[in-house]
């Protein structure tokens, strides 16, 4: 025992003068962050509340509630979760020795030539052999029992690893709420663009209406000797052209309906829903908050977050891996050369084996798998500062779009109520003779262009609002 061990100390120094290990990895540091999104100062802001509240409206929460319990992109989520579960339980495991039970059966046949041959031999002359202690050749080999193997963390690489596992479970959690954020906003925005498409179709019919008295009028004065047929046929021409608008509609929202029934997870069906754009109000002011926050609530970064401290870790353990590693074996359990002893108290037998074992001439593997972990470190600290410089810009982009869009609107609304009296000022005048029929023409389909334009603005900035409290971070609670 004493020759082992000064063996032991003796390998285990001259291979820890062989293993240079790498210094540590020094991390780049981080870039400054803006302390505001475009100068708001306030602490509060709309990602801090629950979407229920957020979107208070009883038919898309309920197309929400529906899209989380059948969507199957959050399915797979769901599963990478638990696959970064049972990895992580996977590596806890190792830190705790491996014990198998083994029975095992062989045979040998050793030549006359070999160690064995002639101590076997020479054996079976003793005089203390006899009966079934007489070794047979060829020499068969039974055992029942168990067999142990563990490596001793004594660096640390094996609790490393279980950490690095730990923390990627941890951000397959945060990536699973980064699909539910994603998920309310896109279910929220296909809902608005079909609350949109309503609105075109009640403009759109509101202006067939209008056109189809403008064409009865227009008849009557050809009847009376006061247009000529071009006026009737520009008046129809008119008014097919907005009724195969009114198609064009229909179809593009069996298309939106189609892709939201795909996101709740069924298949085609009608999607009920509100009122359309037009009897809503514009969102007002919206709170942003201050970028901290929006570093703690979106998912995203939080999850890329996990992963550069998960890569770090794997440079932890890629170090370690330069430095000898302590492995203890053990078998506890009955052998035997004859069956019929086998359960024989005599044939109990056990065994213990330490080593120590470093790379020498397979460093080259270690120096890349360092080199590779390094690398992939990298790429996850440069993945997590194109997080954040991506949600600043979503924030910023739609923050504005919001503001921007109110504004539009608002003049789109002016221009509509201009253009509305045109339509009426127009008629009156084409009845009295006043007004060419072109004049009429022109100022109906100016106002179809005008209503659907503002239809299309009020569209956007709810499309807008929406996705500014998925880019702070709403929407997973």
């Amino acid at each position: 025992m004493g020759v082992f061990l000064i063996y032991s100390v003796l390998l285990s120094v001259s291979l820890l003068s062989s293993c240079q290990m790498p210094k540590p990895l020094l991390q780049p540091s981080a870039r400054p962050m803006p302390v505001s999104f475009a100068g708001q100062a306030d602490t509060l802001g709309i990602a801090s509340q629950n979407w229920r509240n957020f979107f208070a409206d009883a038919q898309l929460v309920q197309l929400i509630d529906t899209a989380l319990a059948g969507n199957l992109d959050l399915r797979i989520a769901t599963q990478r979760i638990e696959a970064a579960r049972a990895a992580f339980d996977y590596t806890q495991g190792f830190l705790a020795p491996q014990v198998n039970a083994v029975a095992s059966a062989g045979v040998d046949r050793y030549g006359q030539n070999t160690l064995n041959g002639v101590g076997n031999y020479d054996t079976n002359l003793s005089d203390n052999v006899r009966g079934n202690q007489v070794i047979p050749n060829p020499t068969p080999d039974y055992f029942l029992g168990a067999r142990s193997t563990w490596e001793v963390d004594i660096w640390g690489k094996l609790r490393n690893r279980r950490k690095a596992a730990y923390l990627r479970f941890l951000a397959s959690e945060k990536g699973r709420h980064a699909v539910i954020t994603a998920l309310v906003a896109e279910v929220a925005q296909y809902y608005y663009r079909l609350l949109a498409l309503d609105g075109e179709l009640e403009i759109i019919q509101k202006n067939i209406n209008y056109q189809q008295n403008a064409l009865g009028l227009v008849r009557i004065q050809k009847e009376a000797g006061r247009v000529t047929e071009l006026a009737v046929q520009q008046f129809t021409a008119q008014l097919l052209n907005t009724r195969s608008r009114q198609g064009q509609v229909r179809q593009r929202i069996i298309e939106n309906e189609n892709q939201l029934n795909r996101l709740l997870g069924r298949y085609p069906q009608p999607i009920v829903r509100g009122s359309s754009l037009q009897d809503r109000e514009l969102p007002g002011q919206v709170l942003t908050g201050i970028p901290a926050q929006m570093l703690v609530r979106r998912p995203d970064i939080q999850q890329a977050e996990l992963d550069l401290q998960a890569a770090n870790v794997d440079i932890d353990v890629a170090r370690a891996e330069f430095l000898p590693s302590l492995n203890l074996t053990a078998y506890l359990g009955l052998n035997a050369f004859r069956t019929a002893v086998l359960f024989n108290p005599a044939s109990i037998a056990a065994g213990l084996l330490g080593g120590l074992s470093g790379p020498i001439l397979n460093r080259r593997f270690v120096k890349a798998n360092y080199r590779q972990s390094v690398a992939q470190s990298r790429e996850s600290l440069y993945r997590y500062q194109q997080t954040i410089l991506t949600g600043f810009s979503d924030v910023t982009t739609n923050l504005k779009g919001v503001e921007n869009y109110r504004s539009v609107a608002d003049l789109q609304a002016q221009e509509v109520d201009v253009l509305e009296k045109a339509v009426t000022t127009s008629n009156d005048l084409f009845a009295g003779g006043y007004a060419s029929y072109l004049e009429v023409i022109t100022a109906q389909r100016s106002v179809l262009e005008a209503e659907l334009a503002l239809i299309n603005t009020k569209q956007a900035q709810f499309l807008a609002i929406t996705d500014l409290y998925r880019s702070l971070g709403g929407g997973w609670q």
